[in-house]
């Protein structure tokens, strides 16, 4: 029997037209990264379909988890090639899959001659193999509605192949093929999943986190650390970097109404980030921000935000309740990362009625009162950088 293969089958980028080559180009890539640390590999184009066969077969397992966080591919199988002929395709079928229909009800066999030379037809190939499978595992009930696993048969121009169950891909486009973002990385549940969000559609992230030491522990800045690698299993690598609040904080809690404070720490947070994407040519920044979500995040209170801005703020989360953002960190498996007990700069000093609706010549009012570029130049003087892999501080 020939090395098993991974089979993976492209997604929107399929659509592309003229610039297809550059996404398939940046796919390549992203594939490289994810699987040269696993082992050497070669990979055949045809059909809209990426064959990958690692050197070593013992390595597929680990090469086809790395590939279900590649954005851009939209299903992989690992499958097993074989002759175009009806008795290898048997062969292979008894031999590679029929172990794996072990502990399944139900089945389904299918196919897809995508070379119409063979002499067979597509619903002629589904009969003959679902009708063996019926014969080699009597207990197994052929459903084809709803099975709980597909054999398929696929035959393409320079062999066939079967698969048993497909896979899921990350989907999206894949990385730096729609321009750079900076995600303002909090320790909470909503900013790493805005970050997974962008990332899947194509956009190359760096990464600030503000922390207010020692009001915030050194505990929350390895929290933060610990959710960026997370993120680094869909990037491959990070930039994080790190900017102190805390005397500016401290400096907001004496001089501005306690009700203004949040909206006014999050307009310098803007501010310091801004300053910090233009000297980085990042044309948007990127929040977890939630409509309602919180007093900060009313529609009002946004765009208050917004008004401190010189460039896009991009909110994924916006028109998602918590619940649904709970299913995308659970998913992406920062969840309980970031449910760890460590407070971030955004709960310290958090005021007991904040303005739900603030007066865009008040907020100015209330940043007269302090000597706000001074303070942010010097919040910009604490910067720190960090480079994260999924494995590794560098």
């Amino acid at each position: 029997m020939n090395a098993r293969c991974i089979l993976l089958k492209y997604g929107e980028l399929v659509l592309k037209g003229a610039n297809k080559r550059r996404f398939e180009k940046a796919l390549c890539d992203d594939i490289a990264l994810a699987v040269q640390p696993i082992g050497s590999y070669k990979t055949e184009y045809r059909q809209s379909t990426l064959s990958l066969t690692m050197d070593d077969d013992s390595k597929t397992e680990a090469a086809f988890d790395a590939l279900t966080r590649v954005f851009g591919i939209a299903a992989l199988s690992i499958a097993y090639p074989c002759e175009k002929n009806m008795d290898a395709i048997q062969q292979t079928v008894r031999e590679a899959i029929v172990p794996q229909l072990a502990g399944y009800r139900s089945f389904k066999a299918d196919a897809k001659r995508s070379d119409k030379t063979f002499p067979l037809t597509s619903p002629e190939i589904m009969h003959k193999i679902g009708d063996l499978i019926g014969e080699w595992c009597p207990a197994l009930a052929v459903d084809v509605h709803d099975p709980e696993i597909v054999v398929m048969t696929e035959i393409r121009d320079t062999c066939a192949y079967v698969h048993a169950g497909s896979t899921p891909g990350a989907r999206g486009l894949p990385a730096r093929t729609s321009g750079k973002g900076l995600l303002l990385l909090s320790g909470g549940i909503d900013s790493p999943v805005a970050g997974y969000l962008m990332a899947k559609r194509g956009m190359e992230l760096s990464a600030l986190h503000f922390e207010s030491y020692p009001y915030t522990s050194e505990r929350a800045r390895e929290k933060v650390i610990a959710l960026a690698k997370k993120l680094c299993r869909y990037t491959r690598t990070l930039k994080l970097s790190v900017l102190s609040l805390t005397e500016l904080q401290l400096e907001l809690k004496k001089a501005v109404r306690e009700e203004y404070f949040t909206l006014i720490l999050r307009r310098a947070m803007v501010r310091l980030a801004c300053r910090f994407a233009a000297e980085r040519k990042i044309p948007a920044l990127i929040t977890g921000e939630s409509l309602g979500q919180v007093a900060s995040q009313t529609l009002d209170a946004l765009r208050a935000t917004d008004l401190a801005a010189n460039r896009a703020i991009l909110r994924p989360c916006i028109g998602l309740d918590k619940e649904e953002i709970v299913t995308y960190a659970r998913k992406i498996d920062t969840f309980d990362t970031s449910i760890l007990p460590y407070e971030d700069c955004c709960t310290v000093f958090v005021p007991r009625h904040p303005k739900l609706c603030p007066d865009p010549e008040k907020i100015a009012a209330e940043e007269e009162k302090l000597d706000l570029d001074a303070l942010l130049e010097r919040a910009y003087a604490t910067l720190e950088h960090l480079s994260l892999r999924e494995d590794r501080l560098e």
